[in-house]
């Protein structure tokens, strides 16, 4: 094996991470195929845009809820715990979804309480997960970690979807046999996670209401300009330029006149960039050019958002989709490495479910970009959201100030945060 890919898979050495990032592998498996196949049903059920909007407002506006609980309880309770517990909740949302399918009964509020069950416990999900990786692998391999764990999601993402929108497309499975398929690998994650170890971090008592815990979160962030800024940008990039994924089947059955397992193919598609970028970028992730090359994707993802959307055929958009997905692994490892490296161990809770509340953000924005899609054109709607993605990095590094590196390892985060005690941040 040679050095460099060891030290790309250098994290998976720590028995504890190891089980953590099985568990993602198969609960991420689960999370793709209902994603598609939440659009699929939408699309189904109403053949409407802005239908395939309400379903990701519902999550999005879910997810916006319970994230800032999901920071508290982070750095609160057990980490372990939590994950157990939403992983169950998603599991059974799936089952739910699928029987009701089956059954012929179902109905699109139905898709719509599943999302909200869902986003609510991604916002618990998330910041537990990151948090965990942290604390199993430390700060130095920290960027490493999160690479990883961005390569089991987008490793899915290359077969999930495929296999959600072939079996959605057998008469013998349907959409519901699929819905069931997604339970299944949302059992095994499960199960994953009960592997992992008792907790032994002891936890101090905030003597804080959760409200007071969100409030004083918000000003840890506010009061490290860098850390704002970062978390800023990212909900913007995510928020706007992310919801090409919700418009897929509108795209592709819509536009291109293809049916719905070609829905799969172009998931895929952005899978496959991911995880062609995301091997050499675990092993660099650490590095000292992790801002720049973070801001790069952000602006090639905000880009090739807008050549989605202006793309004339479908494997024009295939091979955009496949550049999309490497710069959108890129940012997404990046920034979040960046924002936990400057992060102290008491607040990595609350500021990822900040950096997390981008995918609220994401859902909510979907309704609205749905009725414009209706309003000015599925294309126009497409190329305006990579427009923004693309503005919010452009500002991002103008407040900035140009392309200062920042090693997220523990030696740079003190300085970091050293540095920044001279500003005093708000009081809680």
């Amino acid at each position: 094996m040679s050095p460099a890919f060891a030290a790309a898979f250098s994290s998976l050495k720590v028995r504890d991470y190891r089980i953590l990032w099985w568990g993602g592998l198969f609960s991420f498996m689960s999370v793709q195929m209902q994603f598609l196949l939440r659009g699929l049903l939408a699309w189904d059920l109403t053949e409407r845009e802005g239908a395939l909007g309400l379903v990701y407002l519902s999550f999005g506006l879910s997810m916006l809820v319970a994230t800032p609980l999901g920071g508290v309880a982070t750095d609160r309770f057990s980490r372990r715990s939590i994950l157990i517990a939403s992983q169950g909740a998603i599991m059974v949302a799936a089952v739910g979804m699928g029987v009701v399918v089956l059954l012929g009964i179902a109905q699109f509020w139905m898709l719509l309480v599943a999302a909200v069950v869902q986003g609510a416990s991604f916002g618990f999900f998330g910041p537990a997960r990151v948090a965990l990786a942290a604390e199993y692998v430390g700060r130095d391999q920290l960027g490493n970690a999160i690479a990883l764990s961005l390569l089991s999601m987008n490793g899915t993402r290359i077969f999930a979807p495929s296999l959600a929108g072939i079996l959605a497309g057998v008469a013998f499975f349907g959409i519901g046999g699929a819905y069931l398929m997604a339970a299944a690998f949302s059992l095994a994650g499960f199960v994953s996670l009960l592997r992992l170890p008792a907790p032994t971090r002891v936890i101090e008592p905030s003597g804080r209401n959760p409200l007071q815990d969100i409030v004083e979160g918000g000003r840890y962030v506010a009061g490290r300009p860098p850390l704002r800024r970062l978390v800023v940008a990212s909900f913007f990039v995510i928020m706007f330029g992310f919801n090409y994924v919700a418009f897929y089947p509108a795209m592709i059955e819509g536009v291109f006149g293809l049916d719905e397992t070609w829905v799969g193919y172009i998931s895929s598609a952005s899978a496959l960039g991911a995880v062609f970028v995301a091997i050499p970028l675990a092993g660099k992730a650490d590095s000292p050019w992790a801002k720049t090359a973070m801001t790069i994707g952000g602006l090639v993802f905000g880009g090739g958002v807008v050549l989605f959307g202006l793309a004339p055929s479908f494997w024009v958009a295939f091979v955009v989709i496949m550049v999309v997905g490497a710069a959108t692994t890129v940012f997404q490892s990046l920034s979040n490495t960046l924002a936990l490296g400057m992060t102290d161990e008491g607040h990595q809770g609350r500021v990822q479910s900040l950096m997390q509340l981008s995918f609220a953000g994401f859902g909510m924005a979907a309704a609205p970009l749905g009725f414009l899609a209706e309003a000015i054109g599925l294309r126009q709607a497409i190329t305006i959201m990579g427009g923004v993605a693309m503005a919010s990095v452009l500002l991002y590094v103008l407040f900035e100030g140009g392309f200062r590196m920042i090693r997220p390892t523990a030696e740079n985060a003190s300085v970091v945060d050293s540095d920044l005690a001279r500003t005093p941040a708000p009081s809680a």
